[in-house]
């Protein structure tokens, strides 16, 4: 029983988490910096 509430516990926070960084524009900025790299790598930017 103990096991399935840190489980539970874990999921909560990390699905918090995400959320937090969604609002916070992480996704924006993560998928910017992936397009870089990717222009960079074939001689684009």
């Amino acid at each position: 029983m103990k096991k399935l509430i840190v489980k539970v516990v874990i999921v909560i926070l990390s699905i918090a988490l995400i959320l937090a960084g969604i609002a916070g524009g992480g996704f924006r900025d993560v998928k910017n910096k992936a397009a870089m790299i990717c222009y960079e790598c074939i001689g684009i930017g």
